[in-house]
């Protein structure tokens, strides 16, 4: 990986090295990230599920701080209907706004107003999406082509400078939110990202001998992984991801990390432009990511199931304030995190319970007793619209869902009515060989479903149970 804009911001702030997203996909992950909630208490379960209108959130906490919190890309937050009239266009889509932002500039998976912004500079054949295609490139083919638009006319381009500009008009304190689309797919970059990398870069991929030996090794992957398509990923494409070879997934994953390369350049970019209004020691800066991307491992791509493909993220945060510089934290962190940090470097404090726990102790150049020792996910696989999975497993939509447990020792995955996975992380790193029914492993199965079961009952919501009515009034301790 290239990414030297990153790299300068760790080594001037704190890297989180085990920090995983709290679910998959997009919206299930992002109301982690915003809420400082588990899915089993936000319940946003799938893209489309909607938010509760009744929790917090990191916008609404930087509004109380006296900030108008400013977004530039998306949030994929589904409303709550409740309230709203039948008729109101925003119950047609996922892909709403997290209450308390103001929307600055938005830009959708459709990317129209990208889209307009190319016809603006000349681009007139930019249309619709195809303008992923690659020149020369036939739809639905691999190529590490170039598209029609450059380097400096991306998405990602395209949203920083907007952010730039926005920035330069602020003559008080600000607070944005700057959501990239890129790198999720279709896999796609300009020069000179596209051939910065080969199909032979980067580490083996994770995975069994080939696609059905993985299909073969748990019902669930032989669910989904006939249903992910192609087109998916390669724009025009066709089919599912089995017609794909190794060689394919190889030359895939190239393209991603040179799509990688070019969001880091536009960071760089960001970056400069802090330092040239002399924001840059007067601005906290959190760099992360919802999910993550499987880019091949275990024959698949995209996010969502079990394996740590899907949910290891990257967490950067550069605090000026603090003396600490370069920091590598290997704690076990959590996308649930950052909504309680930013509450306690806002001087605010959540309006509900938070599963979260806030990260500025490290930031700080310290530790905190008593911290978590795992990480913890959650993914849900019903399909309310149209029930698919629910008819395949016959379960109900409630049963179809699954929770991680995964420690540096250990993985251990509960689904509600599949069967159980185990994996000896230090003997098989690449999550390959289930050990879940193997008798030698029996009492540590049981001593990581106990974690889990714990870890449960303790994240259940607390919002009122941390007040108690007593003979002078509420009381309220939360720890």
């Amino acid at each position: 990986m290239k990414t030297p804009n990153i790299d300068a911001l760790a080594r001037e702030g704190t890297l989180f090295r085990r920090h995983y997203a709290g679910a998959a996909p997009c919206s299930p992950a992002r109301a982690t990230l915003y809420t400082g909630l588990y899915q089993m208490n936000h319940r946003v379960c799938r893209n489309g599920s909607p938010l509760d209108a009744r929790f917090d959130n990191l916008a609404l906490a930087a509004r109380r701080a006296g900030y108008d919190p400013t977004l530039f890309g998306y949030t994929d937050t589904a409303p709550d209907p409740r309230g709203m009239d039948a008729a109101d266009p925003h119950l047609t889509t996922y892909e709403g706004v997290l209450p308390g932002f103001t929307a600055r500039q938005l830009l959708p998976e459709h990317e129209k107003q990208w889209l307009s912004w190319l016809r603006s500079r000349g681009h007139t054949h930019a249309v619709s999406r195809d303008i992923h295609i690659p020149v020369g490139a036939q739809a639905g083919e691999i190529s590490n082509a170039a598209p029609a638009y450059s380097r400096d006319e991306t998405q990602t381009a395209f949203l920083a400078g907007e952010f730039i500009r926005w920035m330069s008009e602020q003559d008080g304190p600000w607070f944005a939110h700057v959501s990239f689309l890129r790198p999720h797919p279709p896999f796609s970059v300009p020069e000179p990202f596209n051939r910065m990398f080969g199909p032979g870069d980067g580490p083996a991929f994770a995975r069994a001998t080939n696609a059905q030996a993985e299909e073969a090794s748990h019902p669930y992957l032989a669910y989904a992984m006939p249903r992910t398509g192609k087109g998916n990923f390669i724009h025009g494409a066709t089919g599912p991801l089995s017609g794909w070879n190794g060689g394919d997934f190889a030359a895939i994953r190239a393209i991603y990390y040179g799509m990688i390369a070019e969001v880091d350049a536009q960071l760089g970019r960001i970056w400069q432009a802090l330092k040239s209004a002399g924001a840059w020691e007067k601005t906290l800066i959190v760099f992360t990511s919802d999910h993550a991307e499987m880019a091949g491992d275990h024959w698949t791509l995209g996010k969502g199931g079990f394996f740590d493909g899907s949910y290891h993220v990257p967490l950067v945060i550069r605090d000026p304030a603090s003396s600490a510089a370069g920091g590598c934290v290997d704690d076990f962190t959590s996308a649930a995190d950052i909504f309680p940090t930013l509450c306690e470097k806002l001087g605010t404090e959540a309006k509900n319970g938070l599963d979260g726990r806030s990260l500025m102790p490290f930031v700080n150049g310290g530790s905190e007793p008593g911290w978590r020792d795992a990480a913890f996910w959650e993914f849900d696989f019903r399909d309310i619209a149209a029930g698919e999975a629910e008819r395949h497993f016959r379960s109900r939509s409630n049963q179809c869902n699954l929770a991680v447990i995964r420690d540096a020792r250990f993985k251990y995955v509960h689904f509600a009515a599949l069967p159980p996975l185990l994996f000896n992380l230090r003997d098989d790193p690449m999550e390959l060989n289930n050990v879940a029914e193997d008798p030698a492993y029996a009492a540590i199965r049981l001593e990581y479903a106990e974690k889990l079961l714990s870890l449960r009952a303790q994240h259940l919501d607390q919002t009122l149970a941390y007040t108690e009515l007593t003979e002078k009034g509420p009381v309220t301790r939360r720890p």
